[in-house]
């Protein structure tokens, strides 16, 4: 369906205009939504396009912000994908994740024609999972840039992986091996997902991804949510050995409008929770492992054991599949360990007063917003490059603590005595312990880089919009 507001775009055809694709997927969308609203307050018109499944919350997150909006419609049909899913959270599994992110080329031929109705358009900006968009980009000579939602380290980490491959010849998972490029890191094969852990990957995955590469090294460049100090020698040696160029936009969850005071009526009643607990002055940690990475049920069960032993205040996120695996543990740990079933919001739990502590699963975004509310990370990472990004967090960011699996090695069943010995650790540390000041520097280091006058993120913003606006 058409878009809002493209007359008043036509009208302004002075202005630039940035086409925003999201995958669908949330913590793929909200970091574009927040790019969506920094460029509108650049004065740049911004074209989001989504799908009819995806769009209410879309509109209802950018519904203070003069945006358009396109609906297209999602294929109808995947095998293994239960009708009217558009989603990965709705997904009936994560192994169905390939089939739903190779269906989107379907949406090509309709994506190109609604284009057609809203030019001119100075950039594209789509996730690196729609690479099919680079080709209608380049039919209409338009720059398109990828978004990433991962760490210019961890990228790094694994293009030089496929490049140079460090882990020939090591047998062991657990073995350490150099990284060409920096001698400080050494890395093991349990750091990297399969089968990218492997010398000579194959299979469908290793396929998809290596045709979105193809289609990132035709792009104009891409958008990194992070801030320039935080990966500093990352992005240097990318743009340098790699590319093509990293724009280091973020963290992009700083950009989220200022919410104004609520009354105690108005707040959700989790939040009343973590007031109470402040106001006691009681210290809660905040347990939540993202939408896409799943816990077996032994492992959740062994954290649960690992909370309720530790004796903390804790507020633990559950997801829907999870639901059936806490009945007596809520009323084992009444009142000092809170369970939710619903959506929250991370960003406002974060920055309550009584947090001081994440267990988090190291998704790239809830990284980012720790470092931005100035908590530590307890990491006990899951899937993807999540294994990459809590060796960063530990070793290289100094803001948390690592929780590891028996048997000493990175990957297998992190054990309930493990989880409470790590959770005491850093629930019990103060103010001056290394960690909670290096936390609290990062944070302030977050916000100067998103500062409107002379952040590196918002210069390195103006010096996008200029180059793209020059190309058409």
């Amino acid at each position: 369906m058409p878009g809002e507001n493209i007359s008043r775009r036509m009208e302004s055809s002075s202005s630039p205009h940035f086409v925003i694709f999201p995958f669908m997927a949330y913590g793929h969308t909200i970091p574009l939504l927040h790019l969506a609203r920094l460029l509108r307050q650049k004065q740049v018109s911004v074209t989001i396009f989504t799908t009819p499944g995806n769009s209410p919350s879309i509109r209802t997150f950018l519904q203070d912000l003069d945006v358009s909006i396109i609906e297209l419609l999602f294929p109808q049909v995947i095998e293994g994908i239960p009708p009217g899913v558009e989603n990965t959270e709705k997904l009936p599994s994560i192994s169905s994740f390939l089939q739903f992110a190779t269906s989107t080329k379907l949406m090509q031929p309709n994506f190109e024609a609604a284009l057609e109705t809203i030019l001119p358009v100075n950039c594209i900006v789509s996730d690196a999972f729609l690479g099919w968009t680079q080709q209608s980009a380049k039919k209409r000579g338009i720059p398109r840039l990828l978004f990433y939602g991962m760490s210019i380290f961890a990228m790094t980490m694994y293009q030089i992986m496929g490049r140079e491959k460090p882990h020939s010849g090591i047998i062991s998972f657990d073995q350490p091996f150099k990284i060409p490029g920096f001698p400080s890191w050494e890395l093991t094969r349990n750091d990297f997902d399969p089968p990218f852990c492997d010398p000579e990957p194959t299979g469908p995955y290793i396929d998809f991804m290596v045709e979105q590469l193809e289609f990132m090294f035709e792009s104009h460049g891409l958008i990194v949510n992070t801030f320039y100090e935080l990966e500093r020698g990352y992005t240097d040696y990318w743009n340098k050995i790699i590319g093509p160029k990293a724009w280091c936009i973020g963290p992009l969850c700083l950009a989220r409008p200022l919410t104004s005071p609520r009354s105690v009526l108005e707040l959700p009643w989790y939040m009343k929770w973590l007031d109470h607990k402040s106001s006691r002055g009681e210290k809660v940690l905040y347990v939540a492992f993202g939408t896409q990475a799943q816990l077996t049920s032994e492992q959740f069960q062994e954290i649960a054991f690992g909370l309720e032993t530790s004796g903390m205040n804790f507020l633990w996120v559950l997801r829907s599949n999870e639901l059936d695996w806490v009945q007596g543990f809520e009323d084992r740990v009444k009142n000092r360990g809170m369970v939710v079933k619903e959506w929250v919001d991370q960003v406002e739990i974060l920055s309550h007063v009584s947090i001081k502590g994440f267990l988090s699963h190291c998704g790239w975004n809830s990284v980012l917003e720790s470092i931005c509310a100035g908590v530590p990370i307890l990491a006990l990472p899951l899937m993807a490059e999540q294994h990459l990004n809590a060796r960063m967090v530990v070793e290289e960011m100094g803001v948390g603590l690592r929780i590891m699996p028996e048997g000493g090695g990175f990957r297998g069943l992190v054990k309930s005595g493990e989880v409470e010995k790590m959770v005491r650790e850093l629930m019990n540390g103060n103010e001056d312990d290394e960690v909670m000041k290096r936390a609290k520097e990062l944070s302030q280091a977050a916000f100067r880089a998103m500062d409107s006058e002379d952040g590196s993120s918002m210069l390195t913003l103006n010096l996008l919009i200029t180059d793209v606006s020059g190309n058409n």
